[in-house]
């Protein structure tokens, strides 16, 4: 459960290290969450060695790319909400457009209906041009 606090708290000094911190898989992978110029949040998986698949390229692995988009859809959906209850995952569809480089990874959410059990998003992730996505995702969320 995530400290209603604690978002309060990093809405205000836009530092979401403590909420990310008790996301467990979001933090193994390195998330990071701020606000853009007009307050929505945007995500960064840092480049890292070990989120490498493959290393002939290198390219991000797969599995790194959908972890990271599927955190970020459940950061966003908490920062949207400023609910103390993390969603859980109905479903997640992935769609690869091209692979991803040895840099770092971001992403932006949209939800793209919210009802009262079930939220839908989409995410983009991208690296050098957010005009040019690496890859897109559409997920269902049960919320609390």
């Amino acid at each position: 459960m995530v400290q209603l606090e604690s978002l309060q708290a990093a809405k205000e000094s836009g530092n979401y290290d403590d909420v990310i911190d008790q996301i467990p898989y979001a933090k193994l992978l390195g998330v990071v969450m701020r606000e853009d110029s007009e307050g929505q949040p945007i995500f960064e998986l840092p480049f890292s060695d070990h989120n490498i698949g493959n290393v002939h390229l290198p390219a991000l692995h797969g599995g790194a790319i959908g972890g990271f988009l599927e955190n970020a859809a459940l950061l966003h959906l908490v920062w949207a909400r400023e609910s103390n209850d993390v969603p859980r995952t109905i479903d997640f569809s992935l769609d690869f457009l091209r692979s991803g480089k040895a840099q770092s990874l971001y992403a932006r959410c949209d939800i793209t209906k919210q009802g009262k059990r079930v939220a839908n998003v989409r995410m983009t992730a991208w690296q050098e041009d957010e005009r040019k996505p690496i890859a897109v995702a559409r997920a269902h969320f049960l919320l609390s």
